[in-house]
């Protein structure tokens, strides 16, 4: 299938569940995922599934998202799509003004860097993120916004240092 034409029915598809079941349909994922560590819902027709939580920037509370991902040299990928709509999702805005994030990953649980890459590393990036899905090219067939590209960094922590022995 012509990659255009690929582009387009994907995300036709992915468009039109959106819409329709998506958001009744997002909070049972999430509990559904949390509940089986997991092992439930990290798998999606799309591609693999992370959680997001980032810190509302206004209310101070944790917000949780699950977002279609690409995992590349241990960085994690993820597309502020909003499905093609006119608007940022609100992760976005949460993700510029705290980059402090948690996610989970499968059964995978860690704190990332949240860094929404330039247009120049947005460029780079945008051809291995089409191809993986597909979808992404045609949801900015649908909006005037270009879509923004964030990087999650896991934080590496050094392990503990073995206590002291005492004399």
């Amino acid at each position: 299938m012509k990659t255009e034409l690929k582009q387009k029915v994907i995300g036709t598809l992915t468009v039109s569940f959106d819409r329709t079941f998506g958001r009744l349909s997002y909070p049972i994922h999430l509990r559904v995922y949390r509940l089986t560590r997991g092992f439930t819902g990290h798998r999606s027709p799309a591609g693999p599934m992370l959680i997001l939580t980032s810190i509302g920037r206004k209310s101070g509370v944790e917000r949780s998202n699950g977002l279609l991902y690409l995992e590349r040299e241990g960085h994690y990928y993820v597309v502020a799509s909003n499905g093609g709509r006119k608007n940022n999702p609100n992760w976005l805005y949460n993700v510029r003004s705290e980059p402090s994030v948690k996610v989970q990953a499968g059964s995978k649980r860690f704190d990332a860097t949240a860094h929404v890459l330039d247009e120049i590393e947005r460029a780079v990036a945008w051809p291995t993120l089409t191809t993986f899905y597909p979808g992404w090219a045609h949801y900015e067939t649908l909006t005037d916004r270009p879509l923004e590209v964030i990087r999650l960094d896991p934080i590496e922590f050094d392990s503990p240092s073995p206590p002291a022995e005492t004399a």
